[in-house]
């Protein structure tokens, strides 16, 4: 991800539509995953620390960022340590130490994911989840995917098979960001009819709004907590898995 990326971003997490949106949907997906009275959580790749004020609701939290300014704005946020380290090899922490662990929009980062997952797993307790979101479908490719260092966009379906390669079975999978699905897809085919696609001078997506048009924008994809406490959906811009490591029985 460029640099100037981290620092858009770090400027917006707190009101930008999406990043709010988002976390009030998580927020909604981790209230239903029954952790422990006294869980322990991990969030790799925390970026600029837009997500830990809401998953630090839900038990202890570790974070960890490769980045050095995003690490340091992160901790800056004063809400829980922050350590140095990446996927799939760099990870400082003991086998079995979390609860949960949460890659949020992270995975397509990596240039190998399934080793990213393997690494990941090895840090779950016994009955310990992964949480992860990602970018959905490769058509809705744009210059904001250049622009952030992604290697890949997802469908449900390729999510799924790179956990069970590493033995990682999904308890939750499924799309979100689906109500307004047509709008961006509209959007992202008129900047490549724009010629502002996948080759050509890459920008990100993350400039905030008029706070009219934000403040609709949220709400209009916050609604979709309501459902995600429940299921989620067919489609979507982004997808989201709960896995567990599959036991000797076969079981998540």
């Amino acid at each position: 991800m460029r640099p100037e990326v981290h620092a858009e971003m770090a400027a917006v997490q707190g009101r930008h539509w999406w990043f709010v949106a988002r976390r009030r949907i998580l927020a909604a997906v981790i209230g239903r995953l029954a952790l422990p009275a006294d869980a322990t959580i991990l969030e790799i790749g925390c970026g600029s620390g837009g997500n830990l004020a809401m998953l630090a609701r839900f038990g202890r939290l570790q974070a960890m960022e490769y980045d050095a300014d995003a690490r340091a704005f992160a901790a800056g946020l004063g809400v829980c340590a922050v350590a140095a380290g990446g996927l799939p090899d760099a990870l400082p922490y003991a086998d079995a130490s979390f609860d949960l662990v949460c890659l949020l929009d992270v995975l397509e980062h990596v240039q190998d994911d399934r080793a990213a997952l393997a690494s990941a797993a090895r840090l779950l307790k016994p009955g310990g989840r992964l949480l992860i979101t990602v970018p959905a479908y490769a058509w809705l490719w744009s210059g904001h995917d250049s622009a952030h260092g992604h290697h890949r966009r997802y469908t449900a379906g390729t999510l799924r098979a790179a956990a069970e390669f590493v033995g990682l079975l999904a308890q939750r999978l499924g799309y979100f960001n689906t109500l307004l699905l047509p709008l961006i897809a509209l959007a992202r085919g008129i900047g490549k009819l724009r010629g502002a696609g996948a080759g050509a001078n890459p920008s990100s997506d993350a400039a905030l709004p008029p706070a009219p048009l934000n403040a609709l924008l949220a709400g209009i994809f916050g609604l979709e907590r309501l459902v995600a406490v429940h299921a989620l959906f067919p489609a979507g811009t982004s997808v989201l898995a709960v896995l567990g490591r599959r036991s000797s029985g076969g079981a998540p």
